[in-house]
């Protein structure tokens, strides 16, 4: 199957616009994990993004009338400034459809480089069926962000530059996966010529739409996809892509937010550059499949795919990057409320450096306190995190691990503040919704009315989804109308939401 792709990537005649990346060793995190770690930096592209290659071959494969007619394309941003900047290299007139969900960086970047923006939608599904209705009512030729065999092609090329950019062995390469366009034209090119080299796919957990059609042996949709790396966040593989890779790929490899963003860090400390979200999700992948193989020594690749963010984005992505590299652990601590338990509490942690500290008195017996430790990461025979609660636990502190409690990570820690004692009945729910000017007051005109507020935090994040925590009173027998409510509001699938009624760290800190 690779050798059908084989002739239309070394015929990929992109190079008078795309450039050919570097690739880079990377020695910090190289020395970290005991191998030799490669960065493909297609961060340096002219639009800061590997898309440029596919959209520039596919425009080239047009025909003088398609181009003469325009183009149109779907996509969250980094096909689309691709596109755009190919367009305006050809001279063809280029429409992109983008989710209201998109950010700013991405949409202004898109116009800037010439294209007429829509914006439509909260996903890409929603503005791929606007884009493909505006092809029928303009007769414009339709750029697939992945699923087309000269856009895979395009992307293949990245594959057939670290082949000859590396002399040496290479024992592994890690692609990150969206929608396949990359990781299938990459693969076709190295499995045909080098098929001793393994190839991982790697995904965000919320976004495993590969793992779920390899498991499946089918394409399937999602029913929700997590937009933190929103340059991967599919619901469905490309037709096209999953026929390419599920012969060709070694193994599927999936990785959390936390873990991305470490991989950020560790990127930017080898780099100086700072990805986006998506472009270090191979990195994550590489870093999770050494600790999970303890193998050492070995020459292993991943690609940089992206490096397009809004700035404020970084807030939260730096308040997730110790937990990612296991590097911090969040305890809910009961010490006693008296003069000196402070002092008492930091000896007992030995070394270890305090990250974060929240506390409000709550009464005369016990104070529980929020604490952020400094930890080492695991190693094969050791966690320092899960020593440390036994080491406190055995000195006699109530201890409770919150390291991995989302709502604990997202909203308690900046909502630590005491019990309210008047608060009767609460219910405590966890959302997420489409990020955009007045998502807000949306929000809460379609929550608002029939159930007094109690408790609410949110904090912009500069992500596409707007992260919400709400308390409400709502008496036991009212419940199962909340829940009817919220399934209602939420069944477009643009909002989610949790019931963290009985969540530890709300019970611990607020309830």
């Amino acid at each position: 199957m690779p050798q059908s792709y084989i002739k239309r990537i070394l015929n990929a005649r992109i190079y008078d616009l795309a450039v050919e990346t570097p690739l880079e060793q990377a020695p910090l995190i190289s020395a970290r994990i005991g191998n030799n770690v490669l960065l493909k930096r297609e961060d340096l592209q002219p639009v800061f993004s590997f898309k440029i290659r596919g959209a520039y071959n596919k425009l080239l494969q047009l025909s003088q009338a398609q181009r003469d007619g325009g183009v149109i394309a779907a996509s969250a941003g980094n096909h689309a400034q691709g596109l755009a900047l190919a367009s305006k290299h050809l001279g063809v007139k280029a429409i992109i459809v983008m989710p209201r969900t998109t950010p700013a960086i991405k949409v202004d970047a898109v116009k800037r480089r010439g294209a007429r923006v829509v914006l439509h939608g909260d996903t890409y599904d929603e503005a791929s069926i606007h884009a493909q209705k505006l092809v029928e009512e303009k007769c414009l030729t339709y750029i697939h962000p992945y699923d087309d065999p000269d856009v895979i092609a395009g992307q293949g090329t990245v594959g057939l530059e670290l082949l000859r950019q590396y002399n040496g062995d290479i024992d592994a390469v890690f692609l990150p996966v969206g929608g396949g366009g990359l990781c299938a034209g990459v693969v076709a090119y190295i499995k045909y010529m080098r098929p001793e080299i393994k190839v991982y796919a790697v995904e965000p957990e919320e976004a495993a739409c590969l793992k779920a059609a390899m498991e499946k042996n089918r394409r399937v949709t999602l029913s929700q996809v997590g937009l933190f790396a929103d340059g991967v966040a599919v619901a469905q593989i490309g037709k096209e892509t999953f026929r390419v890779m599920k012969d060709l790929i070694d193994g599927v490899i999936t990785v959390s937010t936390d873990e991305i963003c470490a991989a950020i860090k560790d990127i930017f400390e080898d780099t100086r550059s700072i990805a986006e979200p998506a472009g270090a999700v191979g990195l994550a992948g590489l870093k999770k499949f050494s600790a999970d193989s303890q193998i050492n020594g070995q020459n292993l690749v991943t690609i940089v795919s992206g490096a397009n963010t809004n700035f404020d984005r970084l807030r939260y992505i730096s308040e997730r990057t110790e937990i990612g590299e296991k590097r911090e652990a969040v305890l809910a601590v009961t010490i006693p409320e008296k003069a000196g338990s402070y002092k008492d509490f930091l000896k007992s942690l030995g070394k270890r450096n305090v990250t974060e500290f929240n506390y409000r008195y709550a009464d005369e017996t016990d104070a529980r306190i929020f604490v952020g430790v400094q930890v080492t990461p695991d190693t094969v025979d050791t966690s320092d995190r899960t020593e440390m609660v036994s080491d406190l636990k055995a000195k006699g502190y109530a201890v409770v691990d919150l390291t991995d409690n989302e709502m604990a990570k997202l909203h308690i820690r900046h909502l630590v503040g005491g019990h309210a004692p008047n608060i009767d009945n609460e219910a405590v729910y966890r959302f997420e919704f489409p990020e955009r000017p007045g998502a807000l007051l949306n929000f809460l005109t379609k929550l608002a009315g029939r159930w007094n507020i109690s408790m609410f935090h949110y904090r912009n994040h500069g992500s596409a989804y707007g992260r919400v925590l709400v308390g409400m009173q709502v008496p036991k027998d009212e419940r199962k109308a909340v829940k009817q409510l919220l399934d209602e509001l939420s069944s477009d699938g643009a909002w989610r939401y949790w019931d963290e009624t009985d969540n530890e760290a709300y019970k611990l800190f607020l309830g």
